[in-house]
């Protein structure tokens, strides 16, 4: 897809309402030095440049990328960077807001499923015309094309991860129950395990659970029947069918009681602390990679990272490689020089990724990374290993999401709820979740 209007053309459609009804924006702790949660706008600081960047996350998060920065100001003579940071759920309203008001951050988290809304306006900087300020040939061409638009790039991975099951060892070891070989298991196995963990606890642990609307876990499932959840044209490469062989499968383990009852998640909260496997609730769980560290230190350090099952026993292969959110630099930012610099420095300087470790995934470029993994801590290492195996097969492309991606994944969320209550069957739902998945892409 070509982009429709270069970054030098006047905006008309870039205003908030515009913004949000693209995106479906209705849903980005601690203050550290040069950096505060929530943000509102950037500014000179005195004499130099003052960069604004933007990211949502957890204050843990904001310190490690807060040392990274560190080092560049340091190297870096008269230029500051003004970090603002906040939890993810009104993260774009914030974001859709400061482009409204002409204010954009120069280098901003982007999320995969909002790039497509905001390159199709011109909004974002193409990288291919700064390939001299930012050096991507460490990239893989899957993580390349993951910010690819048409001929355009507009981001660079802040760090790729893909999807595992975890399995709590020592509740498979309490019950003496054996865990399936995560390389070759299938989505049955994986019903056959749970069945067997709630029935040798006495429904005290469910064997596994996880959100059927989670767009990661579907698009894994997707692609594993042969089809692309989106298609490279941007279309719904989804069927029904698919759908509802989803929503059926996660509803069998329900009914076996391997699966938790309708609105077991309701009440969980955002952090590995606050998960079911860390409570002993559940098992099993699909989790980001980049997050195995905290996982097994909340569930007292004794995990397996499996891959996800299906995968030997699908079409293709479903897995993929991806990232959590992208680093952009504004199409309209007044410190585009520095910005880039900076831009260049969190994909190639080794430093810097010691500093901010793998809080946000294994760092895109390839060499940086066999560097960093020696210095990581142990979980970490398994995640990067696992991470690094997937990136030398043979796996199928992520695909951008096209716009209006962010509004099919709410309508997903929304149907998934009244099919696992009941109020609706899967066949009516995956029915319903094709209508309305088309008609957002044609608006």
């Amino acid at each position: 897809m070509t982009i429709d209007q270069p970054p030098t053309a006047p905006r008309p459609e870039l205003n908030r309402r515009n913004l949000m009804k693209a995106s479906g924006l209705a849903g980005l702790g601690l203050s550290l030095a040069a950096c505060g949660r929530g943000f509102g706008g950037g500014g000179e600081g005195g004499d130099g440049t003052e960069l604004n960047m933007v990211w949502w996350g957890d204050s843990k998060r904001a310190e490690k990328t807060r040392a990274a920065l560190d080092l560049f100001e340091e190297a870096h003579s008269g230029v500051t960077i003004k970090t603002e940071y906040q939890d993810s759920g009104p993260y774009q309203d914030k974001l859709a807001t400061r482009f409204a008001a002409g204010d954009e951050p120069d280098l901003m988290a982007m999320r995969m499923d909002s790039l497509r809304e905001y390159a199709d306006r011109g909004a974002l900087l193409d990288l291919n015309e700064h390939a001299d300020a930012v050096d991507l040939s460490g990239l893989s061409e899957n993580a390349r094309n993951l910010a690819t638009v048409g001929d355009s790039v507009f981001g660079v991975p802040a760090g790729l991860n893909a999807i595992g099951f975890i399995v709590n060892r020592t509740v498979t070891d309490r019950y003496g129950i054996e865990i399936p070989d995560g390389d070759t298991w299938s989505w049955d196995d994986l019903a056959a395990f749970a069945k067997e963990v709630t029935d040798a606890s006495g429904g005290e642990v469910y064997g596994t659970g996880f959100e059927p609307a989670t767009l990661a876990n579907i698009v894994v499932y997707t692609r594993q029947r042969g089809e692309d959840f989106f298609t490279e044209d941007g279309e719904l490469g989804i069927t029904a069918e698919t759908v509802q062989a989803w929503f059926e499968m996660v509803e069998a383990m329900r009914q076996e009681g391997g699966f938790p009852p309708a609105g077991f998640f309701e009440q969980i909260g955002g952090g590995p602390e606050q998960s079911y496997i860390a409570t002993g609730d559940l098992a099993s769980q699909i989790i980001p990679t980049n997050n195995f560290l905290g996982y097994n230190q909340a569930a007292g350090g004794n995990l397996a990272l499996l891959r996800i099952p299906g995968e030997t026993q699908g079409v293709r292969r479903g897995q993929s490689v991806d990232c959590p959110h992208l680093w952009s630099i504004a199409a309209e930012s007044e410190h585009k020089d520095e910005a880039l610099q900076l831009l260049d420095f969190l994909v190639n300087d080794v430093d810097a990724s010691k500093a901010t470790g793998t809080t946000r995934g294994v760092p895109a470029d390839s060499e940086v990374a066999e560097e960093l993994k020696p210095s990581l801590e142990p979980d970490d290492q398994v995640a990067t290993e696992y991470l690094i195996g997937l990136l030398g097969e043979d796996l199928p492309r992520s695909y951008t999401y096209p716009p209006g991606g962010s509004a099919i994944a709410d309508a997903l969320a929304a149907i998934a709820v009244e099919v696992e209550f009941g109020r609706q069957s899967a066949a009516d739902g995956a029915a319903e979740f094709i209508s309305q998945a088309e008609e957002a892409l044609a608006q």
